[in-house]
């Protein structure tokens, strides 16, 4: 396991100084925020192969080899200048050699995020100068209304559906069978979080609320990937939009994978159900300043905008609530989004399902071809790790395209498409400035959708324009780096700021695999039909930036392409037009994913599709998958309102088998709560 020695702690302020170096202006220096237990964290959240090779970069650079890296002094970089620092880094960004562009990325993530995200009122210079107010007023304490299992001693479980994961999947086949009198039992890898525990800031937040902490990546560093890791998974921490899966993509996964219960009115009828049950509205009160300008920059086209659906009641149009909605990211303190968490758990913890947080399954048991159960280890609340044992008659798998693939990879499946066919939603920020204040850190983060360009060339793929948060420690790791002031002058009064997303519906996948620890490893590079489409869509966005009144775009490369217009008119046309001649290899440009899918893809073919139309297991009777590894595909949309209708479909087929009441006294019981 990694470990942050004496020698590497100083080594990393040096780096975090580098990084964010302490200016004329006022602003401290990168150290000065940097929180070194929460880097710790972040580093041991990775696999162990990730740990040793961070820790081989750090112990490198403080050998005077490292100047061959960089064909500079042979000094340790502590020995180094403050502008030789900037220089090897500069070289590191811009190298051939993959493996000294993926340090780069990684050391520049890491100290921005910490240092941006992390901020506090004994470091304001971090936030003052961005114009970000910081948090809003955190909510009154209210108690948690669900009572999870806390065992404090190894454990033994029996139920008749065991479900592991609590996000969009699981918790809907939870609530759904609960309700139905089945006796279920949920695992949820991540804690439980509610009201105050939600403190807004994004460092805490990204490290309690999301897998690794927030730093889950691809094997070569190139692609961020956000995925919720706590009770209501995704639905917790996602961007709240809810969005009907697109007919045309219904039609494909029915054709093209023999799964013609996604063109049925059974599907319609859960997709229905499940924007129901989670209130699924438009009636917002506004639009903050980025979502504006992509309604305004759009129409001045002669583009068509929508509204986006989103699931949160209750709002009213003060400004307490608007600011509020743009925090719900990292999680909603004030229960207005309408997640799994207040929705579908709640309704199984009310109709007697138990659920345990804070509980990593290990491996599904099966025994003569049929799932069994599950073995799982407990963190208590002191920290010590007491050991699960789950016998259930039927065990459903929802634990996301990332670790779904993996649990079942340790599990024994060998089925040859488990873990292939990755989709990312890959994905790239446009930022801009406009003269005026946009304030974008508040109100729903995605309200906004230009679909123009979604089904590009007569194929079902391309690129949605949507617009994402924009809180201080993530919009620091998506604005390129050339040098410490230039990135420090390019965040400075941020509040003029706003960024679009494109997101690419990708044709071309990756994969997910398991190290000889069965951690999940992920592969992925942006193939070349999928990059054409994507550069499309940024195209589009920059000039709807430009005409909704933006006077300078950023375009996401590392090397910082600016664009410059004056009265809505495009000055210099030709830097925008040699933006696909630019290098596009890993970590050249920042890329991201908020959607992991179909890594055990449904289908009717049993020898390319790992589960069943219904979402059961080919290899294994009784093991079932409900998540966003079951598409067939990637979903064109943000993916939370199909998988809740893929989830709700697949409980329906569990629903017509009558509950066994399994051993409901076994082990610590039924109602075995604290």
């Amino acid at each position: 396991m990694f470990t942050l020695t004496p020698a590497r702690s100083v080594l990393l302020q040096a780096l975090a100084d580098t990084f964010v170096p302490a200016l004329p202006d006022g602003a401290p220096a990168g150290s000065t925020g940097l929180s070194l237990d929460k880097l710790q964290d972040a580093i041991r959240a990775q696999p162990l192969g990730a740990q040793a090779e961070f820790g081989q970069l750090l112990d490198l650079m403080e050998k005077p080899l490292l100047g061959l890296t960089w064909l500079g002094p042979l000094k340790p970089f502590r020995r180094l200048g403050p502008a030789q620092r900037e220089q090897l880094l500069q070289s590191w960004a811009a190298s051939n050699v993959p493996a000294l562009r993926k340090a780069f990325n990684g050391l520049r993530k890491l100290c921005a995020l910490l240092y941006y995200g992390g901020s506090t009122a004994e470091v304001p210079a971090a936030w003052g100068r961005l114009g970000y107010p910081g948090p809003a007023e955190r909510p009154v304490d209210t108690p948690k209304p669900i009572r999870t299992l806390r065992p404090t001693q190894d454990a033994d479980y029996a139920c008749d559906v065991l479900v592991i994961g609590s996000g969009a999947g699981g918790g809907v086949v939870a609530g759904e069978l609960a309700r139905a009198g089945h006796d279920v039992l949920v695992l949820e890898k991540g804690p439980y979080c509610h009201g105050c525990d939600f403190t807004q800031r994004e460092v805490d937040m990204l490290g309690r609320l999301y897998d690794a902490k927030g730093a889950l990546a691809t094997q070569d560093g190139s692609v961020g990937i956000l995925a919720g890791s706590c009770l209501g998974g995704g639905t917790t921490v996602n961007w709240a939009g809810a969005f009907r899966t697109p007919d045309y993509v219904l039609h494909e996964w029915a054709r093209e994978h023999a799964a013609p219960h996604f063109a049925s009115p059974e599907f319609r009828q859960s997709l229905d159900a499940v924007a129901r049950a989670i209130g699924v509205n438009t009636d917002y009160a506004r639009h903050n300043g980025q979502n504006q300008a992509l309604w305004d920059g759009s129409t001045r086209l002669g583009q068509e905008v929508k509204l986006i659906p989103r699931n949160e009641k209750g709002l009213t149009d003060s400004e307490a609530h608007f600011r509020a909605l743009g925090y719900s990211t990292l999680g909603d303190g004030h229960g207005l989004k309408q997640g799994t968490l207040n929705t579908y758990l709640l309704a199984a913890f009310e109709h007697g399902a138990r659920i345990l947080a804070d509980t990593r399954v290990e491996r599904v048991t099966v025994a003569g071809g049929r799932a069994t159960g599950a073995e799982a280890v407990h963190t208590t609340a002191d920290g010590r790790a007491v050991r699960v044992t789950v016998r259930a008659q039927r065990v459903v798998v929802a634990g996301g395209a990332v670790q779904t693939p993996a649990l079942l990879l340790r599990s024994g499946l060998q089925h040859p498409h488990l873990g292939h066919h990755l989709h990312l939603h890959p994905t790239v920020v446009v930022g801009a400035r406009y003269p005026h204040a946009m304030n974008s850190w508040h109100g729903p983060s995605m309200s906004v959708v230009n679909d123009t360009y979604t089904r590009l060339h007569g194929t079902n793929y391309g690129t949605k324009l949507e617009t994402p948060p924009t809180h201080p420690g993530l919009l620091s790791t998506v604005l390129p780096w050339l040098s410490g002031r230039q990135h420090h002058e390019l965040l400075r009064d941020a509040d003029h700021l706003g960024s679009f997303i494109v997101l690419t519906r990708d044709r071309d996948g990756g994969r997910v695999r398991v190290d000889k620890h069965g951690a999940p490893l992920i592969d992925y590079v942006l193939s070349d039909f999928d990059r054409a489409n994507m550069l499309e869509g940024v195209r589009a966005a920059a000039h709807i930036h430009v005409a909704a009144g933006a006077h300078t775009v950023y375009l996401p490369h590392n090397s910082l392409p600016t664009l410059h217009a004056q009265a809505g008119a495009l000055l210099n046309p030709e830097v925008l037009a040699a933006l696909p001649h630019l290098g596009w290899k890993p970590n050249q440009f920042g890329l991201y994913s908020a959607h992991q899918m179909s890594t055990c893809r449904t289908g009717g073919d049993a020898a390319t599709h790992p589960l069943r139309p219904n979402g059961e297991t080919v290899e294994v009777q009784n093991l079932f998958v409900a998540d966003g590894s079951a598409f067939p595909a990637c979903s064109g949309v943000n993916p939370m309102l199909t998988i809740m209708a893929l989830a709700h479909y697949t409980a329906q087929g569990l629903k017509a088998t009558p509950p066994a009441r399994a051993g409901q006294a076994a082990g610590a019981g039924r109602h075995a709560v604290a």
